[in-house]
């Protein structure tokens, strides 16, 4: 009696049952959906995002002490180089007056009512910089 009153349930439940169609309607901008959809989608892929670039937030964008040394390493090396260029073109006496080259940047240094002025030129580009050193 429990088996037959079980089935009834069942069978019944099939025969009652009523069905719909299945309508797909895309959620993304890209493939058809609504545009107003756009800006959720972006700031929910954004919070998932696992890949963000958080080596931009250093100022060498490095984020690791072995790239940081060597970093400062490369500094150290360049700027000892371009010291004794600096001695060896101008001097023991520093800066003077006069005109320069380096490479491919012409410098042109005068002593003005200002103070010294430094004019720069990359013959290279025609790109042209002038600095003032105050007195």
């Amino acid at each position: 009696m429990k088996t037959l009153f079980t089935a009834m349930i069942f069978l019944s439940g099939f025969f009652l049952a009523k069905s719909q169609q299945l309508v797909y309607k895309p959620i993304n901008p890209a493939f058809g959906g609504d545009t107003f959809n756009y800006q959720w989608l972006l700031s929910s892929a954004s919070a998932q995002n696992q890949f963000d670039d958080k080596l931009s937030n250093s100022p060498t964008g490095n984020s690791g002490s072995l790239s940081n040394f060597t970093d400062s390493l490369n500094r150290q090396v360049l700027s000892e180089l371009s010291r004794k260029l600096f001695q060896d073109q101008f001097g023991s006496g520093g800066v003077q007056a006069g005109n320069y080259m380096f490479g491919s940047l012409y410098l042109q240094i005068t002593n003005t009512a200002q103070g010294m002025m430094i004019s720069i030129l990359d013959t290279n580009t025609g790109e042209q910089s002038e600095i003032v050193v105050p007195k």
